[in-house]
């Protein structure tokens, strides 16, 4: 994400999940000192998050984006 200055390539990967399964198997391990926190918003939250400054990581918003105009909600 740094135009010019790497030749860095990303894949993103976009996908449903619970979020109480998400913090059991990916929270980290506590015997490893590990402290993951996974942040779960409903999504137009977290565009607005965009909106007002609180989000401005460019992979963070383009996968934010993508699900804005691409995934149904849930139900």
């Amino acid at each position: 994400m740094s135009p010019g200055l790497v030749t860095e390539k990303l894949h993103f990967f976009a996908a449903r999940y619970g979020a109480e399964a998400a913090q059991a198997r990916f929270g980290g391990l506590a015997e490893e000192g590990e402290e993951i926190e996974i942040l779960d918003l409903p999504l137009d939250r977290a565009l607005a998050m965009i909106a007002d400054g609180r989000i401005r990581d460019a992979k963070t918003v383009i996968l934010l984006q993508y699900a804005a105009l691409h995934l149904k909600p849930a139900g």
